[in-house]
């Protein structure tokens, strides 16, 4: 019997900068690398460039859409699943893994994180969000310097 695959939520910003698409393509090519199945929100930017990569490693990619059609759903995509819930599709993408990894981002990507926090999923921040809990000086975010570094961190962080 095999084991029961790892999914990881890459999650971050739906327009980003060339150098952001070539750190979520690295992080995606090391999901499926890791034979861990790929999670996002399923549109462009972030979402496209590491479905791209976990395709290009021959991975497996899902992505929630917020909408209740498919258009405008990354190409790089195994499974597309129209949500109709807009950006509260969030929740699903964030239920949906084991890990999240978060890729810069903007407030879409924080509210991933935060949902993450509050559900106790492990969260890796690659480039993304600061901050830390009131009265507390320590940061509630796992950081990682490279996409390798994360995607590790997202596996032990599920296998223990």
């Amino acid at each position: 019997m095999s084991p029961i695959p790892i999914y990881i939520a890459v999650v971050g910003s739906g327009q980003c900068t060339d150098e952001v698409k070539a750190e979520a393509r690295e992080v995606g090519r090391l999901v499926a690398a890791a034979e861990a199945i790929l999670i996002c929100g399923g549109l462009g930017g972030v979402m496209d460039a590491a479905a791209e990569g976990a395709k290009s490693a021959g991975g497996m990619t899902v992505g929630i859409l917020p909408d209740h059609i498919r258009v405008g759903a990354s190409r790089f995509l195994d499974v597309s699943i129209p949500s109709g819930m807009g950006e509260m599709r969030n929740a699903l993408v964030v239920r949906a893994a084991d890990a999240i990894i978060a890729v810069h981002g903007e407030y879409g990507t924080l509210s991933e994180i935060a949902l993450a926090m509050k559900t106790g999923k492990p969260v890796i921040g690659l480039n993304t969000w600061e901050f830390s809990r009131p009265n507390s000086d320590i940061e509630s975010l796992i950081r990682a310097k490279t996409p390798k570094e994360a995607v590790d961190m997202a596996i032990t962080a599920v296998r223990g």
